[in-house]
């Protein structure tokens, strides 16, 4: 098993969609069935032995900066971007002086239940750096709860990824979760704002953009009716 003890945890989006929760809270603090979604993401990172955790900061800052000041397990690093938003591969560009060689990396507005293994812990064991540059946690469209997207990816037998492009749907959607690693960003200067696809399209290009399909019922929390949604399907047991 490989040795990832870092992530990024991307939590500086405006949350606009969570509106109007998201004018008085910022979306990472909105609570589902007892627990903010910074915890649900937080929480297995350390099961997975994560010892340190990034997590970047914009609309509402301090009040993420004061819900993660007393955790030690992961230890949270916050990465400061209320002068600008960096989108997402900006984000980790800013905060690489904290991360490992190989990292987790994390959306703070989605989750999902276990089966039997981590699914983060399945992750590490089948990350391959001599095969890929990225392995996403991928989620079976019929395994979704509050996602109404048509789907991003159709998976290979060799578990490489291919996009949905002109296709109506597809089978998988990105459930929020990667490895990636430090020479991924070569090139790349704290400041530019850019998209992780940038790179996720480069490594798709050479092959080398890899899939690993979610073991249970990934939580998507976008909206506010999506919040009951993802109760409902917890209390019902789904998974």
């Amino acid at each position: 098993m490989s040795r990832i003890d870092t992530a990024m945890v991307l939590a500086a989006g405006l949350g606009t969609r969570m509106r109007p929760i998201t004018d008085r809270i910022p979306k990472p603090l909105v609570a589902v069935a007892g627990k903010t979604l910074l915890d649900h993401v937080l929480d297995p990172l350390a099961e997975a032995g994560v010892r340190r955790a990034v997590v970047n900061v914009h609309h509402l800052a301090a009040q993420i900066e004061a819900a993660v000041a007393g955790r030690s397990a992961p230890v949270v690093v916050i990465s400061d971007e209320r002068a600008q938003i960096l989108d997402s591969g900006g984000g980790v560009t800013r905060a690489l002086p904290h991360l490992g060689e190989t990292f987790l990396l994390r959306n703070a507005d989605s989750f999902w239940t276990e089966r039997a293994a981590s699914n983060l812990s399945r992750m590490i064991a089948a990350f391959d750096p001599a095969r890929m540059d990225t392995l996403l946690l991928l989620a079976a469209m019929e395994a979704s709860v509050g996602f109404d997207g048509a789907g991003d990816f159709f998976l290979g037998p060799d578990g490489r990824l291919t996009r949905r492009g002109s296709a109506d749907r597809a089978p998988y959607a990105y459930a929020g979760a990667a490895i990636m690693g430090k020479a991924d960003f070569a090139g790349r200067a704290d400041g530019e704002v850019f998209s992780l696809n940038a790179l996720w399209n480069a490594s798709l290009a050479a092959g080398r953009l890899h899939g690993l399909v979610l073991d249970g019922l990934w939580l998507h929390v976008g909206t506010p009716e999506a919040i009951g949604e993802a109760e409902r399907a917890i209390s019902a047991g789904r998974g």
